[in-house]
Protein backbone atom coordinates (compact mmCIF):
# COMPACT_ATOMS: atom_id res chain seq x y z
CA UNK A 1 0.00 0.00 0.00
CA UNK A 2 2.57 2.31 0.91
CA UNK A 3 4.77 2.02 -2.14
CA UNK A 4 1.55 2.21 -4.60
CA UNK A 5 0.70 5.63 -2.08
CA UNK A 6 4.44 7.13 -2.80
CA UNK A 7 4.18 5.90 -6.50
CA UNK A 8 1.41 8.05 -7.57
CA UNK A 9 1.12 10.23 -4.50
CA UNK A 10 1.29 13.72 -6.98
CA UNK A 11 -2.12 12.81 -8.44
CA UNK A 12 -4.16 11.38 -4.64
CA UNK A 13 -2.68 14.27 -3.77
CA UNK A 14 -4.62 16.26 -6.61
CA UNK A 15 -7.71 14.47 -6.15
CA UNK A 16 -7.41 14.76 -2.30
CA UNK A 17 -7.51 19.10 -2.26
CA UNK A 18 -10.07 19.08 -5.22
CA UNK A 19 -12.47 16.84 -3.36
CA UNK A 20 -11.95 18.93 -0.32
CA UNK A 21 -13.49 21.88 -2.10
CA UNK A 22 -15.96 20.25 -4.41
CA UNK A 23 -17.14 18.21 -1.04
CA UNK A 24 -17.60 21.52 1.09
CA UNK A 25 -19.39 22.86 -2.17
CA UNK A 26 -21.96 19.65 -2.47
CA UNK A 27 -22.87 20.09 1.20
CA UNK A 28 -23.23 24.17 1.50
CA UNK A 29 -25.05 25.01 -1.82
CA UNK A 30 -28.15 22.74 -0.46
CA UNK A 31 -28.06 24.03 2.94
CA UNK A 32 -27.75 27.48 1.58
CA UNK A 33 -30.83 26.71 -0.11
CA UNK A 34 -32.83 24.95 1.98
CA UNK A 35 -32.05 28.03 4.53
CA UNK A 36 -33.55 29.85 2.00
CA UNK A 37 -36.81 28.57 1.98
CA UNK A 38 -36.23 26.45 -1.18
CA UNK A 39 -38.45 23.07 -1.76
CA UNK A 40 -36.78 20.05 -1.23
CA UNK A 41 -37.72 19.39 -5.55
CA UNK A 42 -36.42 22.46 -5.87
CA UNK A 43 -33.35 22.01 -3.90
CA UNK A 44 -33.20 18.19 -5.89
CA UNK A 45 -33.18 20.02 -9.50
CA UNK A 46 -30.02 21.97 -8.32
CA UNK A 47 -28.20 18.91 -6.98
CA UNK A 48 -29.78 16.79 -10.83
CA UNK A 49 -28.22 19.75 -12.65
CA UNK A 50 -24.34 18.99 -11.51
CA UNK A 51 -24.89 15.25 -12.58
CA UNK A 52 -26.64 16.50 -15.79
CA UNK A 53 -23.44 18.30 -16.68
CA UNK A 54 -21.54 15.46 -15.29
CA UNK A 55 -23.22 13.54 -18.47
CA UNK A 56 -22.89 16.81 -21.15
CA UNK A 57 -18.86 16.72 -19.65
CA UNK A 58 -18.15 13.08 -20.14
CA UNK A 59 -19.43 13.28 -23.65
CA UNK A 60 -16.45 15.92 -24.91
CA UNK A 61 -13.74 15.82 -22.42
CA UNK A 62 -12.23 12.97 -23.98
CA UNK A 63 -11.84 15.20 -26.83
CA UNK A 64 -10.33 17.91 -24.93
CA UNK A 65 -7.54 15.80 -23.25
CA UNK A 66 -6.41 14.13 -26.50
CA UNK A 67 -6.36 17.53 -27.61
CA UNK A 68 -3.81 19.30 -25.19
CA UNK A 69 -2.83 15.83 -22.53
CA UNK A 70 -3.72 15.25 -19.05
CA UNK A 71 -1.94 18.24 -17.31
CA UNK A 72 -3.09 20.70 -19.52
CA UNK A 73 -6.56 19.58 -19.18
CA UNK A 74 -6.77 19.14 -15.83
CA UNK A 75 -5.86 22.63 -15.12
CA UNK A 76 -7.95 24.25 -17.50
CA UNK A 77 -11.12 22.31 -16.37
CA UNK A 78 -9.94 23.21 -12.55
CA UNK A 79 -9.73 26.68 -13.14
CA UNK A 80 -13.13 27.13 -14.61
CA UNK A 81 -14.37 25.19 -11.74
CA UNK A 82 -12.99 27.92 -9.58
CA UNK A 83 -14.27 30.31 -11.28
CA UNK A 84 -17.45 28.99 -11.13
CA UNK A 85 -17.10 28.52 -7.55
CA UNK A 86 -16.63 31.91 -6.89
CA UNK A 87 -19.78 33.25 -8.32
CA UNK A 88 -21.76 31.52 -6.28
CA UNK A 89 -22.44 34.08 -3.23
CA UNK A 90 -23.02 36.84 -6.48
CA UNK A 91 -25.76 34.94 -7.88
CA UNK A 92 -28.43 33.71 -4.80
CA UNK A 93 -30.91 32.29 -6.13
CA UNK A 94 -31.92 28.59 -7.06
CA UNK A 95 -32.10 28.72 -11.33
CA UNK A 96 -28.39 30.70 -11.65
CA UNK A 97 -26.99 28.08 -9.24
CA UNK A 98 -28.41 25.32 -11.22
CA UNK A 99 -26.07 26.85 -13.94
CA UNK A 100 -22.71 26.89 -11.70
CA UNK A 101 -24.11 23.34 -10.30
CA UNK A 102 -24.18 22.37 -13.93
CA UNK A 103 -20.59 24.25 -15.10
CA UNK A 104 -19.32 22.36 -11.94
CA UNK A 105 -20.30 18.62 -13.41
CA UNK A 106 -18.71 19.64 -16.58
CA UNK A 107 -15.34 20.08 -15.08
CA UNK A 108 -15.49 17.70 -12.99
CA UNK A 109 -16.76 15.28 -15.74
CA UNK A 110 -13.21 16.22 -17.07
CA UNK A 111 -10.84 16.45 -14.00
CA UNK A 112 -12.48 13.07 -13.16
CA UNK A 113 -11.83 11.18 -16.49
CA UNK A 114 -8.15 12.44 -16.52
CA UNK A 115 -7.52 10.95 -13.25
CA UNK A 116 -9.36 7.57 -13.84
CA UNK A 117 -8.39 7.38 -17.17
CA UNK A 118 -4.56 8.35 -16.35
CA UNK A 119 -4.82 5.91 -13.19
CA UNK A 120 -5.99 2.82 -14.83
CA UNK A 121 -3.47 3.51 -17.87
CA UNK A 122 -0.59 2.73 -15.51
CA UNK A 123 -2.55 -0.08 -13.77
CA UNK A 124 -2.06 -4.09 -14.28
CA UNK A 125 -4.92 -6.25 -13.96
CA UNK A 126 -3.49 -7.66 -11.01
CA UNK A 127 -2.62 -4.16 -8.97
CA UNK A 128 -6.15 -1.97 -10.57
CA UNK A 129 -8.10 -2.45 -7.51
CA UNK A 130 -5.93 -1.54 -4.81
CA UNK A 131 -4.65 1.39 -7.05
CA UNK A 132 -8.34 2.64 -7.85
CA UNK A 133 -8.78 2.12 -3.89
CA UNK A 134 -6.08 4.52 -3.01
CA UNK A 135 -7.89 6.88 -5.34
CA UNK A 136 -11.04 6.56 -3.57
CA UNK A 137 -9.67 6.72 0.04
CA UNK A 138 -7.69 10.15 -1.23
CA UNK A 139 -11.17 11.29 -3.00
CA UNK A 140 -13.26 10.33 0.20
CA UNK A 141 -10.78 11.47 2.49
CA UNK A 142 -11.01 14.86 0.70
CA UNK A 143 -15.00 15.13 0.62
CA UNK A 144 -14.89 14.24 4.17
CA UNK A 145 -12.24 16.63 5.25
CA UNK A 146 -14.34 19.17 3.29
CA UNK A 147 -17.43 18.64 5.33
CA UNK A 148 -15.69 19.55 8.54
CA UNK A 149 -15.50 22.70 7.19
CA UNK A 150 -19.23 23.54 7.27
CA UNK A 151 -19.18 24.71 10.93
CA UNK A 152 -16.32 27.78 10.14
CA UNK A 153 -17.51 31.07 10.80
CA UNK A 154 -19.09 32.94 7.32
CA UNK A 155 -20.59 35.86 8.20
CA UNK A 156 -20.46 37.54 4.91
CA UNK A 157 -22.07 34.44 3.30
CA UNK A 158 -18.60 34.52 0.93
CA UNK A 159 -15.82 32.94 2.94
CA UNK A 160 -16.78 29.37 2.18
CA UNK A 161 -17.17 29.69 -1.42
CA UNK A 162 -13.61 31.17 -1.75
CA UNK A 163 -12.82 28.26 0.19
CA UNK A 164 -13.56 26.49 -1.87
CA UNK A 165 -11.74 28.08 -4.56
CA UNK A 166 -8.55 28.19 -2.91
CA UNK A 167 -8.88 24.06 -2.50
CA UNK A 168 -9.79 23.86 -5.77
CA UNK A 169 -6.93 25.71 -7.72
CA UNK A 170 -4.61 24.53 -5.41
CA UNK A 171 -5.50 20.86 -6.29
CA UNK A 172 -3.15 21.60 -9.49
CA UNK A 173 0.02 22.31 -7.99
CA UNK A 174 0.71 18.68 -7.62
CA UNK A 175 -0.73 16.96 -10.81
CA UNK A 176 1.61 20.01 -12.74
CA UNK A 177 4.62 18.29 -11.17
CA UNK A 178 3.89 15.15 -11.49
CA UNK A 179 6.79 12.94 -13.00
CA UNK A 180 4.15 10.17 -13.95
CA UNK A 181 3.63 9.76 -17.50
CA UNK A 182 0.81 10.52 -18.97
CA UNK A 183 -0.92 9.25 -21.91
CA UNK A 184 0.34 10.89 -24.83
CA UNK A 185 -2.26 13.02 -26.18
CA UNK A 186 -4.14 12.27 -29.57
CA UNK A 187 -7.48 10.75 -30.82
CA UNK A 188 -9.03 7.33 -28.77
CA UNK A 189 -11.88 5.22 -29.59
CA UNK A 190 -15.04 6.35 -28.42
CA UNK A 191 -17.09 4.27 -26.60
CA UNK A 192 -20.74 4.94 -25.74
CA UNK A 193 -23.39 3.49 -23.45
CA UNK A 194 -24.07 0.51 -25.39
CA UNK A 195 -20.42 -0.47 -26.09
CA UNK A 196 -19.48 -0.12 -22.62
CA UNK A 197 -22.63 -2.18 -21.80
CA UNK A 198 -21.80 -4.95 -24.44
CA UNK A 199 -18.28 -5.10 -22.76
CA UNK A 200 -18.78 -4.79 -19.30
CA UNK A 201 -22.74 -5.04 -18.16
CA UNK A 202 -22.42 -5.56 -14.90
CA UNK A 203 -19.53 -2.61 -14.98
CA UNK A 204 -22.22 0.04 -15.88
CA UNK A 205 -25.02 -1.38 -14.23
CA UNK A 206 -22.53 -0.89 -11.22
CA UNK A 207 -21.72 2.57 -12.21
CA UNK A 208 -25.67 3.52 -12.88
CA UNK A 209 -27.06 1.98 -9.26
CA UNK A 210 -24.01 4.11 -8.16
CA UNK A 211 -24.55 7.14 -9.36
CA UNK A 212 -28.58 6.77 -8.63
CA UNK A 213 -27.98 6.39 -4.63
CA UNK A 214 -25.05 8.86 -4.34
CA UNK A 215 -26.78 11.65 -6.33
CA UNK A 216 -29.26 11.67 -4.43
CA UNK A 217 -27.16 11.23 -1.14
CA UNK A 218 -25.06 14.44 -2.05
CA UNK A 219 -28.18 16.35 -3.02
CA UNK A 220 -30.89 15.45 -0.23
CA UNK A 221 -28.72 14.07 2.67
CA UNK A 222 -27.80 17.45 4.27
CA UNK A 223 -31.60 17.89 4.09
CA UNK A 224 -32.89 14.32 5.59
CA UNK A 225 -30.40 15.19 8.23
CA UNK A 226 -31.50 18.78 9.11
CA UNK A 227 -35.27 17.02 8.78
CA UNK A 228 -33.97 14.65 11.78
CA UNK A 229 -33.50 17.72 13.80
CA UNK A 230 -29.99 18.35 13.51
CA UNK A 231 -28.19 21.46 13.92
CA UNK A 232 -25.53 22.74 11.06
CA UNK A 233 -22.71 20.90 13.39
CA UNK A 234 -24.28 17.23 13.60
CA UNK A 235 -25.56 17.77 9.61
CA UNK A 236 -22.12 18.34 8.68
CA UNK A 237 -21.45 15.20 10.84
CA UNK A 238 -23.78 13.16 9.20
CA UNK A 239 -22.37 13.74 6.18
CA UNK A 240 -18.86 13.62 6.94
CA UNK A 241 -19.57 9.85 8.45
CA UNK A 242 -20.76 8.77 5.87
CA UNK A 243 -18.12 9.87 3.39
CA UNK A 244 -14.94 9.03 5.73
CA UNK A 245 -16.88 5.77 6.41
CA UNK A 246 -16.64 4.80 2.61
CA UNK A 247 -12.50 4.40 3.55
CA UNK A 248 -13.25 1.67 5.80
CA UNK A 249 -13.51 -1.46 3.09
CA UNK A 250 -11.50 0.35 -0.03
CA UNK A 251 -8.65 -1.47 0.47
CA UNK A 252 -9.78 -4.51 1.76
CA UNK A 253 -12.09 -4.68 -0.79
CA UNK A 254 -9.79 -3.89 -3.58
CA UNK A 255 -7.18 -6.30 -2.38
CA UNK A 256 -9.85 -8.80 -2.59
CA UNK A 257 -10.96 -8.02 -5.88
CA UNK A 258 -7.40 -8.27 -7.49
CA UNK A 259 -7.65 -11.88 -5.95
CA UNK A 260 -11.21 -13.25 -6.65
CA UNK A 261 -13.61 -12.50 -8.92
CA UNK A 262 -14.77 -8.77 -9.12
CA UNK A 263 -18.58 -10.10 -9.83
CA UNK A 264 -18.69 -11.81 -6.25
CA UNK A 265 -17.39 -8.60 -4.62
CA UNK A 266 -20.05 -6.90 -6.66
CA UNK A 267 -23.11 -8.72 -5.41
CA UNK A 268 -21.73 -9.06 -1.74
CA UNK A 269 -21.24 -5.29 -1.57
CA UNK A 270 -24.69 -5.09 -3.14
CA UNK A 271 -26.76 -7.01 -0.75
CA UNK A 272 -24.90 -5.37 1.84
CA UNK A 273 -25.92 -1.91 0.64
CA UNK A 274 -29.52 -2.96 0.81
CA UNK A 275 -29.60 -4.49 4.44
CA UNK A 276 -27.79 -0.81 5.75
CA UNK A 277 -29.71 0.73 3.99
CA UNK A 278 -32.62 -0.58 5.27
CA UNK A 279 -31.60 -0.38 8.91
CA UNK A 280 -30.53 3.05 8.63
CA UNK A 281 -34.57 4.15 7.25
CA UNK A 282 -35.92 1.98 10.29
CA UNK A 283 -33.11 3.71 12.47
CA UNK A 284 -34.45 7.19 11.48
CA UNK A 285 -37.85 6.67 12.37
CA UNK A 286 -37.00 5.82 15.85
CA UNK A 287 -33.81 7.53 16.55
CA UNK A 288 -32.49 10.36 15.27
CA UNK A 289 -29.03 9.40 16.36
CA UNK A 290 -28.66 6.00 15.52
CA UNK A 291 -28.29 7.35 12.26
CA UNK A 292 -25.07 8.59 13.09
CA UNK A 293 -24.13 5.57 14.25
CA UNK A 294 -25.28 3.77 11.30
CA UNK A 295 -23.88 6.71 8.90
CA UNK A 296 -20.31 5.12 8.39
CA UNK A 297 -21.31 2.00 8.04
CA UNK A 298 -23.40 3.29 4.48
CA UNK A 299 -20.27 4.79 3.87
CA UNK A 300 -17.78 1.72 4.11
CA UNK A 301 -20.31 -0.05 1.91
CA UNK A 302 -21.57 2.28 -0.79
CA UNK A 303 -18.51 3.82 -1.68
CA UNK A 304 -17.09 0.72 -2.70
CA UNK A 305 -19.75 0.13 -5.78
CA UNK A 306 -18.26 2.66 -8.28
CA UNK A 307 -14.34 1.75 -8.38
CA UNK A 308 -15.53 -2.29 -8.18
CA UNK A 309 -17.41 -1.16 -11.08
CA UNK A 310 -14.72 0.72 -12.86
CA UNK A 311 -12.24 -2.15 -12.10
CA UNK A 312 -14.38 -4.67 -13.64
CA UNK A 313 -15.06 -2.62 -16.71
CA UNK A 314 -11.18 -1.46 -17.10
CA UNK A 315 -10.20 -5.54 -16.94
CA UNK A 316 -12.15 -5.88 -20.15
CA UNK A 317 -10.64 -3.02 -21.96
CA UNK A 318 -7.54 -2.49 -24.81
CA UNK A 319 -5.51 0.59 -23.93
CA UNK A 320 -6.55 2.39 -26.99
CA UNK A 321 -10.29 2.48 -25.03
CA UNK A 322 -9.10 3.37 -21.47
CA UNK A 323 -9.54 7.19 -22.19
CA UNK A 324 -13.02 6.53 -23.40
CA UNK A 325 -14.57 4.21 -21.28
CA UNK A 326 -13.50 6.28 -17.88
CA UNK A 327 -15.75 9.13 -19.86
CA UNK A 328 -18.44 6.11 -20.87
CA UNK A 329 -18.45 4.86 -17.20
CA UNK A 330 -18.63 8.71 -15.74
CA UNK A 331 -21.54 9.03 -17.78
CA UNK A 332 -23.29 6.11 -16.87
CA UNK A 333 -22.99 7.24 -13.18
CA UNK A 334 -23.82 10.74 -14.00
CA UNK A 335 -26.96 9.25 -15.60
CA UNK A 336 -28.02 7.39 -12.65
CA UNK A 337 -27.24 10.54 -10.22
CA UNK A 338 -29.04 13.01 -12.41
CA UNK A 339 -32.29 10.98 -11.56
CA UNK A 340 -31.05 10.30 -8.26
CA UNK A 341 -31.79 13.42 -6.27
CA UNK A 342 -35.29 14.06 -8.22
CA UNK A 343 -36.90 10.64 -7.56
CA UNK A 344 -35.51 11.09 -3.92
Amino acid sequence: MKRLALTFWNLLAGTFLLLVGIGLLGTLVPLRLNDAGSSSLMIGLVGGAYFVGLIVGTRHCDRVIGAVGHIRAFAGFASILSAATLAFPLLPSALPWASLRFVAGVCLAGLFTCVESWLNAQASNELRGRILSLYMIALYLGQGVGQMLLPLPDPSGMALFMLCAAFVSLSVVPVAMTRISAPPPGEWARLGLRRLYALSPLGAAGAISSGLILGAFYALGPVYARHLGFGVGETAQFMGLVIVGGLILQWPVGRLSDRYDRRHALVAVALALMAVSIALVSAGLWSARAALVLAPVLGAVVFTLYPLSVAHANDRLEPAQIVAASAALITAYGVGAAFGPPAA
